[in-house]
Parts: C-alpha cells; sequence; structure tokens
C-alpha cells in the first residue's frame, strides 16, 4: 500500500492536514489509535482565532462553524472586584475569536473527509515509523504503507516524537504549580463574553459552548482528583470567584462533565527529522490561558501544506526544510503570550505580598493602557 503523507493522528492537525492536502491534490492516508466516537466527543479548546476560522471557511469546512460558533468581539479580565473589557472591535478592527468545540471541528473534518472518499482509519493499533531519513514506511497490524512524508499528528503521548532517534531533540518543559478543574453545564451562559477572573483564591474562567451550555475552569491544586470536587463545591468556588462585581450573578445548572487538565508548557525542537514532520500537540503544549493550542495545529499545518505543496509540485524540498523554522516563531510567540496570560492571572503559593501587589499594578496597567490592551487583544485573536 502506497500514499504520498501519511498521517499518525485524526485530531485537528490530521484531519485538516488531510484535507488540504486532498484540496491540492495531494494523496494522505490517516491512522488514528482512537475509535471515530471518542475523538468526536472528546472535549478540548474551544476558542478559534481569526486565522483558524479563515482556514476552516476557505477549505470548506466552515458552514456550521459560521451557523453555530458564537463570535466574539472582546474579553473581560475580573479583578480586585473590578470588571475590564478588551475590546476587540476597537484594539484590532476586522479581527475577533469564535467559541467552537474543538470537538465539534473534529466532526466537521471527519465528514469532510469521507465524504470526499478520503482514507482514514481509525482504531489502528501498533502504528510504528520506519526509514525517515530515507523511503518513509509506516506498519501497523502487519500492514505496511509507504510514503514520500510522514506527518505526526498524534498529540504529546503519540508516537511520533519519540521515533525521532535520542539526541536529536532539544526540549524545553515546565511544569505549573496547579491545575484546571473543567466543567461542562446545561446552563446558559451568565455572560456574553469570557471572563477571565482572578482572585486570592485562584484563578476561574466563565467560557461557553452554545446558548445553553457553559464552561467552567477553576485553578485548583496540581494533585487535585476529580473525586474532591462534587457539583456543590464546584459551584461554590466558581461564585465565590466570579461574583465579584455588583450586578453579575452566575447561574447554575447540571454539569455533565468534569475533569482535571494539569498545566504545563513544552516545545521539542526540531519539528522535523528526516522525512518525519511533527504539527500540532506533538511537538508542543501551551497552557490553556491562551487558548492558543488547537490554533497553533492549524498554524502549523498551513504551514506544513504549503511545503508539501511545493515539494509534490516541483520537487523543491526548500520550504520542507525550514518548516521547524517556520512554525517556531510563531510557537514561541504563543508560549511567550500563554506564559504571560498565566502569570498575570493565577495565584502562586510562592507569591508574597510584594508579589501579589505586583500583579495587580501590573493588570492595571493592562487595563488602562490602550498599547498594552492592545498588545493582549493581537495576541489573544491570533497574529496574521
Amino acid at each position: 500500500m502506497r500514499t504520498q503523507v501519511g498521517i499518525i493522528g485524526a485530531g485537528p492537525a490530521g484531519l485538516l492536514l488531510s484535507h488540504l492536502l486532498h484540496l491540492r491534490g495531494i494523496s494522505s492516508v490517516v491512522l488514528e489509535r482512537r475509535s471515530r466516537a471518542y475523538v468526536e466527543r472528546r472535549v478540548r479548546a474551544g476558542v478559534l482565532e481569526q486565522g483558524t476560522v479563515d482556514t476552516l471557511v476557505e477549505a470548506g469546512v466552515g458552514a456550521r462553524l459560521l451557523r453555530e460558533g458564537l463570535p466574539h468581539q472582546g474579553i473581560e479580565l475580573r479583578y480586585d472586584g473590578q470588571s475590564h473589557r478588551v475590546a476587540f472591535e476597537k484594539l484590532v478592527p476586522g479581527r475577533s475569536i469564535t467559541v467552537y468545540g474543538q470537538q465539534e471541528v473534529v466532526k466537521d473534518l471527519i465528514a469532510a473527509r469521507l465524504e470526499a472518499g478520503g482514507d482514514v482509519r481509525f482504531e489502528i493499533e501498533d502504528v510504528a515509523a520506519h526509514s525517515l531519513e530515507a523511503e518513509p514506511y509506516l506498519t501497523f497490524g502487519g500492514e505496511r504503507l509507504d510514503c514520500d512524508v510522514i506527518a505526526g499528528c498524534d498529540g504529546f503521548h503519540g508516537v511520533s516524537r519519540p521515533s525521532i532517534p535520542p539526541g536529536v531533540l532539544q526540549v524545553f518543559e515546565r511544569e505549573y504549580p496547579f491545575a484546571w478543574l473543567g466543567i461542562l453545564a446545561r446552563v446558559a451562559p451568565s455572560s456574553e463574553e469570557l471572563i477571565y477572573a482572578r482572585t486570592e483564591r485562584g484563578f476561574a474562567l466563565h467560557s461557553m459552548r452554545s446558548p445553553t451550555v457553559s464552561r467552567f475552569y477553576l485553578q485548583v491544586p496540581p494533585d487535585a482528583g476529580v473525586d474532591e470536587w462534587p457539583d456543590e463545591r464546584i459551584w461554590a468556588e466558581l461564585k465565590a470567584r466570579l461574583e465579584t462585581v455588583p450586578g453579575f450573578t452566575l447561574e447554575t445548572g447540571e454539569i455533565f462533565e468534569k475533569g482535571v487538565t494539569p498545566m504545563r508548557a513544552f516545545v521539542a525542537e526540531p519539528m522535523q527529522y528526516g522525512r518525519l514532520y511533527l504539527a500540532g500537540d506533538a511537538a508542543h503544549i501551551v497552557p490553556p490561558t491562551g487558548a492558543k493550542g488547537l490554533n497553533l495545529a492549524v498554524a502549523d499545518v498551513r504551514v506544513l501544506t504549503e511545503a508539501l505543496d511545493r515539494f509534490f509540485a516541483t520537487g523543491s524540498a526548500d520550504l520542507l526544510d525550514s518548516y521547524s523554522e517556520s512554525c517556531l516563531k510563531r510557537v514561541w510567540r504563543a508560549q511567550h503570550f500563554s506564559w504571560w496570560m498565566t502569570t498575570l492571572l493565577h495565584t502562586f503559593d510562592s507569591d508574597d505580598a510584594y508579589g501579589r501587589r505586583l500583579q495587580l499594578s501590573y493588570l492595571d496597567y493592562v487595563t488602562s493602557s490602550e498599547a498594552a490592551a492592545t498588545t493582549l487583544a493581537e495576541n489573544y485573536v491570533g497574529l496574521p
């Protein structure tokens, strides 16, 4: 069996890459170890940058996104008993974000690939990459897939990155001293826009998935377990961290999903080895405070698509050779923004009174300086 691009992973990165290559007349096979039902239910990111929305729409997979997604022209920073809106329509005219769950993006991409006759295989075990420096191929379940290029889009715990020989990659990582407890609840959002709340009790985020489903996050200890957080405790803590400004009441409802996400940052350099190219979480992880994970994966795929198109059309590998360098500029910019947002809004046990007062002073600067607010807005909606 042979294809031009063997893709490991049917998350947003792998599926979008396969679809964009299809539009350029380039064949691919996508291999995913999980079931279709699992990847379509897996709740992850929900904030899409302007560039991500544009990419999906231009690729012909944005109809439902445009119909059901929730466009936002700003976010709210809430701290010290005050509420401050960062107005995208004023600071970055013509650019915004759209709230649309990652699992919905995955559903749209799977439907598009199958409708186009794409080869997407689920529940594939024992995938392994071979001969990365010469004539690459993948093996799985007793089969062999020869290909010109392998794209590793299988996430942080996938097989792609470990296929690179020891000593080739340089790894940069940071573990944060807290985690996020995330929930989905059947309740209408209590705010029209996202609320980022910094309190002495810890960080909280009010988000949404639809007019009837809300998404919330709480900063919790890194070793927190879901069992420690019954519904009543979650709502009480969310109220304590969000009902900090006059006139705001948090509506509650049935919690139907909850989970704890560790907060970490990770970058592997370079994002390529031989004819293996890493994209998305296989190469980098960012703290979710900056809402960059899915958007970085889409940015990687855009760069890789252009490079592969050049390679198969002309035989030139110049863009493939510079793939990692091109992607890492954006990756590190996103790492910095995510670190900055995380540091700005979370409480750290290591901070003394000086450190906490300094944090409030910097929040005052961000919300009172148009230049600082513009920097936040530009990074949040996504760099061109």
